[in-house]
């Protein structure tokens, strides 16, 4: 992993605001959730109440982009990761594989 996502982890889980180059994360008190960007486009949000984490690329399927969703996944989502196949991408969770979706959401062990 690479010491931005290692950064950028540590924000999210201590619930600060952070920014390094190209990514930034903001948490909102309000609604106690973080939200992580990446050149403009929200990637991903994380409810600290509910644990639920929202995935999103923006349709920027980029390495960059898989590289930080899978840092976020291996902080936050044990044993889930993003990975590309012949172009298309794909989200291994649970011992199953679904299509990646943009919005998709991954909830108490099950993606919705």
């Amino acid at each position: 992993m690479r010491k931005i996502e290692q950064q950028m982890n540590r924000a999210i889980v201590n619930r600060n605001n952070w920014s390094n180059s190209n990514t930034f994360v903001e948490y909102n008190e309000s609604t106690n959730c973080s939200t992580i960007v990446l050149h403009r486009t929200a990637i991903a949000v994380y409810d600290h109440n509910t644990e639920a984490l929202k995935l999103n690329t923006g349709g920027w399927h980029s390495n960059t982009t898989k590289s930080r969703l899978n840092a976020i996944l291996q902080e936050l989502i044990a044993g889930a990761r993003v990975y590309q196949k012949a172009f298309d991408w794909y989200l291994s969770y649970n011992n199953q594989t679904v299509d990646f979706w943009d919005g998709m959401i991954l909830s108490q062990g099950e993606v919705i």
